[in-house]
């Protein structure tokens, strides 16, 4: 007689449960909340208008709005004689232990590249398509090849030559391989603690870097 009432009360319970979550008592006053909300759908982001940053790009927002950071490394170049010189003039009034100025060589990049597209929808597409071969990319740095993808950096024309053809056995048949930058010879600024007393007098700087950013050190 137990089991069977038990039995019984589970049957209930469960034909319950499944009248509640289906809304069927709602005119009684027993339903599930609604989780409908179509307000978020006007406030959702329109993927086609988003943009990625390249790294040089993005720190300069990121340096201009200040505040509340810790101290960090950060260098330019290489630049060449003419800027360096511009540079130690400006930096005689900076503490004399917070920069360097030193020969250096950046080696020349290759990319394997695709592009240039005709618009911003067109990137988006493409994209979506390298998700769905999970194949990654990543935001160009050189103005110049935009608007475009690229697959992955190296420094050696024969390295990117390989992963194309990697890419090329997955389904990827549209990329090829570019050199983003030359070789660069000159001065390397760095200044080794940016705190914020210093990150106040970046923009001393702007006029003798002449446009060459300001990015975290290596």
């Amino acid at each position: 007689m137990i089991l069977r009432l038990t039995v019984l009360l589970l049957l209930l319970a469960n034909a319950g449960y499944y009248a509640w979550s289906r809304s069927l008592l709602a005119a009684w006053g027993f339903a599930p909340a609604q989780q409908s909300e179509p307000q978020r759908l006007q406030q959702q982001i329109k993927p086609l208008l988003l943009r990625v940053l390249p790294p040089e790009e993005a720190r300069r927002i990121e340096l201009s709005a200040g505040g509340g950071r810790g101290a960090e490394c950060l260098q330019a170049g290489p630049v060449d004689d003419a800027r360096a010189a511009a540079l130690r003039k400006a930096l005689q009034a900076w503490p004399q232990a917070a920069w360097t100025l030193e020969a250096a060589i950046e080696p020349a990049r290759w990319i394997v590249y695709m592009g240039k597209y005709p618009n911003l929808e067109s990137v988006a597409r493409k994209r979506a398509e390298l998700r769905q071969r999970g194949v990654s990319y990543e935001a160009l740095s050189n103005p110049g090849l935009e608007p475009g993808l690229s697959l992955g950096g190296f420094v050696s024309q024969g390295a990117a030559q390989q992963y194309l053809d990697q890419l090329t056995q997955r389904g990827v048949r549209t990329a090829r391989v570019v050199q983003d930058r030359a070789e660069l010879r000159g001065q390397l600024l760095k200044i080794g603690t940016v705190d914020e007393s210093l990150r106040a007098r970046l923009d001393e700087l702007r006029e003798p870097l002449a446009g060459t950013e300001l990015r975290p050190c290596r």
